[in-house]
């Protein structure tokens, strides 16, 4: 069989048999030489920038590997200049692989990496669907993504889904109208898996839940639905299961890394440690004990294009106990570090407290689609929703009396009826946003 998928990524200059042949050889290392391996691996790629890029020699002060504890920090900030400025000797922007992040974090910029970095990523993005029997020369994936909306940009990226064995459905309009139109394509087309934004994919549950059905049941080759770039809440998961009839599966990746941490067939959510080395560290750049949130610093093990070393993601999370160095275990993933609520009496609450909170209350009739909270004062937030009919007075009261609960007292809340929320130009839904 023609192996299309494969062929597209040979096609683009990506040498995916190096890459895999490198990652089959990673993935047989023992448990008791892993820690030599990451080791091995961080030394060799930060004596390689510093060596080869003058960039990450400016930023460090350096030019020999002395310490790792002396590397800093990098974050999004640090790497906002030109391209050109930062690739390594021998390296160029026609010769390595180029996108952009999202900027759901508010800090977007334009990254790059070397063409067998980019075969590698693939090579562990293959391996971790391969868990659920998801082939990409082979299964056929319904795609709950944005989509460029000028013409070159849409042709490509339809383009891509063609070879990429993908049907998209883009997420701008959400509307009842717009998901009847989905329904009928997972009646009419053997998907094996979902994919997309889990604040598209849980109102699509939402949609299929009013309607008293199990979409199993209406295509019987679905297998597995793997949710990315938002935060899966336990009760949309229990949702999604209940309304898809398969297993849901929690990705954590970033487009400038890789595959960060995807659910293993376990349940547990299993950080990559084949091309990325996971540090939570706290303020003053010290890890923490597994158990212990932090700010989660990634490493890439193999872009030698560009580094990515000691690189602050933006997020906080808890690696579990159990961690070992070939297996670490992302515990929660608690947010974004910039997602913070500065409240009148000192105290800093991560915005996804306020979501929490508020989503346990109004969301218990099944009224309320979908909701963004936005900070516009130190006691004053706002709540734009999706909803059949407006919130209730008691619903209102029920959501002060938690935040005055949970929170504090005497913080103001005003609540906006939407037809439909808006998203980032890739169609993410940043769930709390603060204006001050």
């Amino acid at each position: 069989m023609f192996r299309l998928f494969d062929f597209s990524l040979w096609f683009s200059g990506f040498p995916m048999k190096k890459a895999q042949t490198l990652f089959d050889t990673v993935l047989e290392i023992e448990e008791a030489e892993y820690p030599q391996y990451v080791e091995n691996q961080c030394e060799k790629i930060v004596a390689f920038h510093l060596k080869h890029n003058s960039f990450y020699q400016q930023l460090t002060g350096k030019k020999e590997f002395t310490s790792w504890n002396d590397l800093p920090v990098l974050t999004k900030k640090d790497l906002q200049k030109p391209l050109v400025e930062r690739l390594s000797e021998g390296y160029s922007v026609k010769s390595v692989f180029v996108n952009k992040t999202s900027g759901s974090s508010g800090d977007p910029f334009v990254f790059a990496k070397d063409k067998e970095a980019h075969a590698i990523t693939w090579a562990s993005i293959i391996y971790r669907f391969g868990w659920y029997g998801i082939d990409f020369n082979q299964s056929y994936q319904a795609r709950f993504y944005g989509i460029p909306l000028d013409f070159i940009g849409y042709r490509k990226e339809r383009l891509k889904d063609f070879l990429g064995q993908r049907y998209r459905f883009p997420i701008f309009d959400l509307s009842d109208a717009f998901l009847e139109k989905v329904l009928v394509h997972f009646k009419t087309k053997k998907f094996d898996y979902i994919n997309g934004y889990t604040s598209s994919i849980v109102l699509f549950a939402k949609f299929l839940q009013a309607k008293n059905i199990v979409l199993k049941d209406i295509c019987p080759t679905l297998k597995v639905c793997m949710v990315t770039s938002e935060m899966l809440f336990d009760e949309d998961k229990a949702l999604m299961e209940t309304q898809f009839g398969i297993p849901i599966v929690n990705e954590y990746g970033a487009s400038e890394l890789d595959l960060i941490a995807f659910q293993n067939p376990e349940g547990e959510w299993q950080v990559n440690a084949e091309t990325l080395f996971m540090e939570i560290l706290d303020e003053n750049n010290q890890p923490v004990s597994h158990g212990q949130e932090g700010r989660v610093v990634i490493t890439s093990l193999y872009n030698k294009a560009h580094p990515f070393i000691r690189y602050d993601i933006g997020d906080v999370g808890v690696l579990d106990e159990k961690s070992t160095a070939k297996k670490p275990i992302l515990k929660k993933l608690i947010g974004r570090t910039n997602d913070v609520a500065l409240l009148p009496s000192g105290k800093k609450a991560p915005g996804l407290t306020f979501y929490y909170v508020t989503k346990s209350i109004i969301e218990d009739d099944g009224n309320v689609k979908e909701f963004i909270i936005r900070q516009t004062k130190i006691d004053t937030f706002e709540i734009d929703y999706v909803a059949n009919s407006e919130l209730t007075s008691e619903q209102k009261k029920e959501i002060q009396k938690a935040i005055d609960t949970y929170l504090e007292p005497g913080l103001q809340f005003s609540y906006h009826r939407k037809e439909i929320l808006e998203r980032t130009l890739r169609g993410k839904l940043k769930q709390f946003q603060t204006e001050l």
